[in-house]
């Protein structure tokens, strides 16, 4: 892979319009997609539509510098959206921002929770809600992370876990803890699920009137019933 952990081929589209698109979705088994970014302009590009949808099936495709060759020259991109169908499982359209190696990028980060069954409050009872499932981080390309761990294996009983109790790795911010207004969400807790209780008075009450409705053995209705 040439240190890439993804790489795709791609060539420059000229075909542009909606009717071309669906041509090449429907006729040539490709996706269009563009690259933009890093001042320079904005490229439409054409690539293979299975090999786009399989990579994407790994999630560290997200957060991954890919390397894209396109018509034959190679550059370091990231995703940034992929557009699929609303029911079937094909992909539409997918976007593509160029990197450099000295520019802060932004990217949503996975998190891998770790320690969920040596958890204190796991073994008082307790069920993890899992309130965040990736966070957007901001870092130089060299210290982009594939993901992010979470460690609950100290978590007790009602107890939670922010996005400032999440170790980072060198050169990894959160940007939501930037800021002048910083966002220190929940990330993870741990609490008793509730149940519900049963009416049983009610229920009681409800049976004992129905009997009481209902005829004795033998004994006749009203009329009209």
């Amino acid at each position: 892979m040439s240190g890439y952990h993804f790489e795709l081929e791609a060539a420059t589209r000229e075909d542009i319009g909606k009717g071309a698109s669906r041509r090449l979705r429907r006729e040539q088994g490709k996706i269009p997609g563009v690259v933009y970014g890093a001042d320079k302009p904005a490229q439409s590009i054409v690539l293979d539509h299975d090999k786009v949808l399989h990579a994407q099936e790994e999630e560290a495709f997200y957060a991954s510098i890919i390397g894209l060759k396109i018509d034959g020259k190679k550059q370091d991109v990231q995703i940034k959206a992929i557009q699929r169908h609303p029911f079937k499982p094909k992909l539409l359209h997918v976007d593509f921002q160029r990197v450099k190696a000295g520019v802060e990028m932004k990217v949503n980060a996975p998190l891998h929770f770790i320690g969920e069954d040596t958890a204190p409050g796991v073994k008082d009872g307790g069920v993890i809600s899992h309130l965040m499932t990736e966070v957007e981080i901001a870092c130089l390309p060299k210290h982009l992370p594939e993901y992010l761990e979470v460690n609950v294996s100290e978590l007790v009983l009602d107890a939670s876990l922010h996005l400032s109790d999440i170790a980072l790795p060198e050169g990894v911010k959160i940007t939501a803890l930037e800021g002048d207004e910083p966002n220190d969400a929940t990330v993870v807790n741990i609490h008793v699920p509730k149940v519900a209780a049963e009416p049983v008075e009610e229920a009681e009450d409800s049976a004992d009137a129905a009997a009481g409705d209902a005829p004795a053995e033998g004994e006749a209705k009203p009329e009209g019933e």
